[in-house]
């Protein structure tokens, strides 16, 4: 996808990223980590994505930084995934909002670009206490990510 998006640091592994979001709100650090989910047999990993709350030394993913540049956001998420899931071919990602609203940004992001994501991944979504291959005329509750 050739969106603008931020700059991104790596940390130390593989597993954690960062940038920062710049609107009227200042300059947001956010942070991606990917935590591996240990009950499956294959390599799933929960995509975190959290406001770095500077004051309290963790992250947050309940913070609405309102920053204006939601979609410059989402579009430097989906570039982590790609670069994650480069290095890690088999992982699975599981991402889901920490609300319905937030997981609902998920889906329009994917649904804004299926084509693209469509080409390098197979994405399932959840819904009805079942997955299913996503499609894009249905709302679902979280995603599953693999690149092809």
């Amino acid at each position: 996808m050739d969106l603008e998006k931020y700059a991104i640091f790596k940390g130390v592994d593989d597993f954690y990223y960062e940038f920062y979001s710049v609107g009227p709100n200042g300059r947001i650090k956010k942070i991606v980590t990917f935590t591996a989910l240990t009950d499956y047999e294959d390599e799933y990993y929960n995509l975190y994505l959290g406001d770095w709350l500077e004051a309290e030394s963790r992250a947050s993913d309940n913070s609405v930084s309102n920053n204006g540049d939601r979609d410059k956001v989402l579009a430097t998420v989906a570039s982590i995934v790609v670069h994650f899931t480069a290095l890690m071919p088999k992982a699975v990602i599981f991402a889901q909002g920490s609300t319905p609203s937030r997981t609902r940004l998920y889906q329009i992001g994917i649904k804004s670009h299926w084509q693209e994501i469509n080409e390098d991944f197979d994405v399932h979504g959840f819904r009805q206490a079942k997955w299913e291959r996503f499609q894009k005329s249905r709302n679902y509750e979280a995603f599953l990510l693999r690149r092809k």
